[in-house]
């Protein structure tokens, strides 16, 4: 695992909070950072405080609603590669002390991703990701609604992880609704939803 310098995280964050140049890629890579010290219990995202290795807590779950909400990117939908680092952060952290606020935005920004990668409409950002907004309020409902080629990347981030977001597994197997085989592919996705 690549480690970077302690400078990087503020260049990226100030890029992704004041750049007009600003991308999901930027954004990424400052969660590549968080992912890191959520890992190893060190880093420019734990500093000052006790933090164990492969723990996530309120402080990491703040720093990738401040990295995903950043004014650079607000206006743009979540990548791939933003909800890619965001399955890394949650496969890293073996336990939790965030009063499920991770899995909260975790959810909503793999959905923010799917639906824009779908072609479909989605709020901003800010309020996509606001743990205010219902996930419900703007999620696409009908799996017919969502891209299959996204459909399935997301079914193979989650094949195999020891973990489970149950907010996303329950959007998911609504969205596998009519794609049976597919869901079948998942772990604990309950079609009876």
């Amino acid at each position: 695992m690549l480690m970077r310098p302690t400078g990087s995280l503020a260049a990226l964050m100030i890029t992704i909070e004041s750049s007009t140049d600003a991308s999901g890629t930027d954004a990424a890579e400052a969660l590549a950072i968080v992912r890191d010290g959520v890992i190893t219990g060190e880093g420019p995202t734990t500093a000052g405080r006790v933090h164990f290795s492969r723990s996530l807590d309120v402080h990491d779950a703040n720093w990738c609603a401040r990295i995903l909400t950043a004014r650079g990117i607000s206006e743009t939908a979540v990548s791939r590669e933003e909800a890619q680092a965001l399955f890394q952060i949650d496969e890293a952290a073996a336990e939790r002390s965030d009063n499920g606020k991770f899995d909260d935005l975790f959810a909503k920004a793999v959905l923010h991703h799917a639906a824009s990668a779908s072609g479909l409409p989605v709020p901003s950002r800010e309020v996509a990701l606001s743990p205010e907004t219902a996930i419900e309020s703007w999620a696409p409902s009908r799996s017919t609604d969502v891209n299959v080629e996204v459909l399935e990347w997301i079914a193979a981030q989650m094949r195999g992880k020891r973990r489970t977001n149950p907010t996303l597994m329950t959007i998911i197997a609504t969205l596998f609704g009519a794609a049976v085989p597919l869901a079948q592919s998942l772990p604990f996705v309950d079609l009876a939803i």
